[in-house]
């Protein structure tokens, strides 16, 4: 009885292992691997922009679509952030603002650029609370100001202490993400908030904000769009479509304010007003990139690299494509 339990165990066993064996030959198969390999474009996105409008009006969707090509959208809490996954092929595209690409490359981060925005410089700024004493930003020498590390708010720190004739050492700068950064300030763990919109008019309309300094006659503040350099020499025509649906959707918002505004308060999940603040400060039109805003974000990198904010000094143009798309 023992032995012919023994035997009836080892063909239990056999089988199993036959029916792995034609699992993993079935899944070898050609017709298998096809059906199961529909290329995905990963897009790493944030709470606003274009690429959250055009993520809203579903149209990049339905032209991949054609070309049998899927669309995954990631949201990230921040530029930074968001390159680092690029960086690390968490996704293959996203937009951030001035900053974050330069500490990336700086990091080695096999990024390329393959758009941008125009300047917006007033969808950034630094905010004090609405009881402040500070009326300039020299008034806040010694004080306390909460921003994300590496986002495009950091070069506006720096060239609105350069203007009030301060060090960036006369400052006590805490980096924390923009969540954290609006709790601490609401709570008064800090004297001032550099943040972008939509943060920033959320700040204005909920917390009453003030606004000591804004990006105007200081920074540019371009949304740059990159992708992951081994994707866009491999995709040229993927990428040149994202740009080409962008064009579209930045030609429709531009023309049409209210309805970007209901699009985004659904994106974001903020309230209408919010969102109308953020959008009226916008700018609509993404361009290819030119050797001036090349040239614009060499400046950005050489400050950072005088500050020892970045770990090397990095050549911006290097993150170049060496085709047209």
């Amino acid at each position: 009885m023992n032995n012919l339990r023994k035997r009836a165990a080892r063909r239990r066993t056999l089988g199993l292992l036959f029916a792995g064996a034609a699992g993993v030959a079935v899944a070898g198969l050609p017709g298998a691997a096809q059906a199961q390999a529909r290329p995905v474009l990963r897009i790493g996105y944030q709470k606003y922009g274009t690429l959250t409008l055009l993520k809203g009006r579903g149209t990049l969707e339905k032209r991949l679509a054609a070309k049998g090509i899927d669309v995954k959208w990631t949201e990230f809490p921040a530029g930074p952030v968001l390159l680092e996954g690029l960086n690390v092929g968490s996704i293959d595209f996203g937009t951030v603002g001035e900053a974050p690409p330069i500490f990336a490359q700086a990091a080695g981060a096999s990024l390329v650029y393959v758009g941008n925005e125009p300047p917006s410089p007033t969808s950034e700024a630094i905010v004090v609370p609405r009881d402040s004493k500070a009326r300039s930003l020299a008034d806040l020498k010694g004080k306390k100001i909460v921003l994300n590390k590496g986002s495009n708010v950091h070069f506006l720190l720096v060239k609105a202490l350069e203007k009030a004739g301060l060090a960036y050492k006369d400052v006590e700068v805490v980096f924390l993400p923009p969540a954290d950064a609006r709790a601490a300030f609401e709570r008064g763990s800090v004297d001032a908030w550099a943040i972008w919109d939509p943060f920033l008019a959320a700040a204005e309309k909920q917390l009453g904000a003030r606004v000591l300094v804004d990006g105007q006659g200081l920074v540019a503040n371009h949304q740059f769009y990159l992708a992951a350099r081994p994707y866009a020499e491999k995709h040229q025509e993927v990428v040149r479509i994202v740009i080409e649906e962008l064009a579209k959707v930045d030609e429709w918002g531009l023309n049409n304010q209210k309805e970007v505004a209901a699009i985004l308060a659904v994106q974001t999940g903020l309230d209408t007003g919010v969102v109308e603040l953020a959008a009226s400060r916008y700018a609509y039109g993404v361009k290819p990139v030119t050797p001036e805003v090349i040239a614009a974000q060499q400046k950005v990198a050489d400050a950072f690299a005088a500050l020892k904010l970045i770990p090397r000094p990095i050549v911006v143009k290097d993150a170049l494509l060496p085709f047209k798309l």
